[in-house]
């Protein structure tokens, strides 16, 4: 049985929490390799509306299967046939994987946008509100004050007053009629402000309601949005785990296949043997690569290093790009929104990129046009993404805890991306935000 009709099989018996691992967890690959192989089909059932066919072992051929079979020629054509739809099976199911990974990932950015877009608004719409309620409060108490003033002068009827006070003193009636009209433009100027008062707060409650609306958008948004997150998850780990299961099975399926077309073998050690070495060699690749990433993550020579207040620097090089609006940039065969949402650091390729801080991997795989993209998670709020990361550069998986200086990944330019960079972000309450001055106040500027 393989790895992949193993872990789906036990699958029903096993539950993948992307936010709730303890931090500095690791789930062991069994579990999650059983995790994904149930949530991939499940999503993929509901989110592209299309029937699951039910999980069935892929039961390879043994070496002594094909020793057996080696001896008799109709046999042997059989069992050669059998390899070949394995190994093209195998590649079928990568690449029906990731295609899924790639359109979950697409939904995922989608939902994000349509969130983030909705906070901009509702913020927005609050501004207005706010100002406009400001401005009504101080032309209520300017009318206010004049209206004190007129009734301090006047008393309650203006007219009389003035012309009883125009005949005791003797005054002439121009007299009398400039002080009426300097009286009438004081009422008239009080009325005008106590409607533009009454408009000015009509205004700011039309602007309050609105705000309250959007909020409630906003909020349904970012349900979708964490939704997406767990269905573009689960899909990127079927991807990963399909693609594991192709590149180690058919090592062996390889080996099997060239045995059966030898007529000089007769055994099946000799290949059996090749084999186990190709797969400690390849073991052996794998480590030393790992051994180097690790060891990287501390000597501070392409970033990494660590401020006292426990955040470091995600990348060396200089700012290429800064967050806020921009023309839409085109790449990869996908093209970007017109608001930057991160701040892009020139790399080049294939160089390191480091945790911004201590936290859990919440996401890692296709996002959209940002290509390979890992979130984390540090608590509080707060979360920072690293986009663009090369095909194969992804060294951490979500779940997993990592700390502050830790080589996660290595830069690339997937997605809609036109040269090798990290398009750095940091996201606070699920939005994004000017990431610049936000690790400058940390002790680890950018750039």
């Amino acid at each position: 049985m393989s790895r992949t009709g193993t872990a789906i099989a036990r699958a029903t018996g096993v539950r993948l929490s992307l936010r709730g691992h303890r931090r500095g967890a690791r789930p062991s690959r069994r579990r999650l390799l059983a995790a994904t192989g149930f949530l991939a089909a499940l999503t993929l059932a509901v989110t592209l509306g299309s029937p699951v066919s039910p999980a069935r072992a892929v039961d390879y051929p043994s070496w002594q299967d094909l020793q057996n079979a080696k001896s008799n020629a109709s046999a042997a054509q059989a069992k050669v046939a059998e390899i070949q739809s394995l190994i093209a099976n195998l590649q079928v199911q990568v690449a029906e994987t990731q295609a899924a990974a790639e359109a979950r990932g697409v939904e995922l950015q989608t939902a994000q946008e349509k969130f983030d877009e909705a906070t901009r608004r509702a913020t927005d719409l609050q501004t207005q509100a706010d100002a406009g309620k400001a401005t009504a409060d101080a032309a209520t108490k300017q009318a206010g004050q004049l209206a004190s003033q007129l009734y301090r002068t006047g008393g309650t009827d203006l007219s009389v007053n003035l012309f009883l006070d125009g005949r005791e003193s003797g005054q002439g009636a121009d007299e009398l009629l400039s002080k009426l009209g300097s009286m009438s433009k004081l009422v008239e100027r009080s009325t005008d402000i106590y409607e533009n008062a009454q408009a000015a707060r009509n205004t700011a409650q039309s602007l309050g309601d609105q705000a309250k609306i959007a909020q409630a958008e906003r909020e349904t948004l970012r349900i979708a949005a964490e939704a997406a997150l767990a269905a573009a998850q689960a899909a990127a780990e079927a991807a990963a785990s399909a693609l594991a299961e192709s590149e180690a099975q058919s090592i062996v399926l390889d080996e099997q296949l060239k045995f059966m077309q030898d007529t000089l073998a007769t055994t099946a050690a000799g290949y059996e043997a090749g084999v186990a070495e190709r797969k400690r060699i390849a073991d052996e690749q794998a480590r030393l690569a790992a051994a180097a990433n690790h060891g990287s993550a501390g000597a501070g020579l392409d970033g990494g290093s660590i401020s006292s207040q426990g955040w470091a620097v995600p990348a060396t090089g200089r700012i290429t790009d800064g967050y806020g609006p921009r023309a839409v940039v085109c790449g990869g065969g996908s093209c970007s929104k017109g608001f930057h949402s991160g701040t892009d650091i020139g790399t080049g390729c294939g160089r390191s990129i480091y945790a911004a801080h201590d936290g859990v991997v919440s996401y890692a795989g296709r996002y959209g046009t940002y290509g390979n993209f890992i979130l984390i998670d540090h608590g509080n709020g707060i979360q920072t993404g690293y986009a663009h990361i090369r095909d194969g550069g992804i060294f951490v998986g979500v779940g997993q805890g990592v700390g502050a200086g830790q080589n996660i990944a290595s830069s690339g330019t997937t997605g809609a991306s036109t040269g090798c960079h990290l398009h750095f972000e940091v996201r606070q309450g699920g939005n994004t935000i000017n990431a610049q001055p936000f690790m400058a106040d940390r002790g680890a500027p950018l750039g």
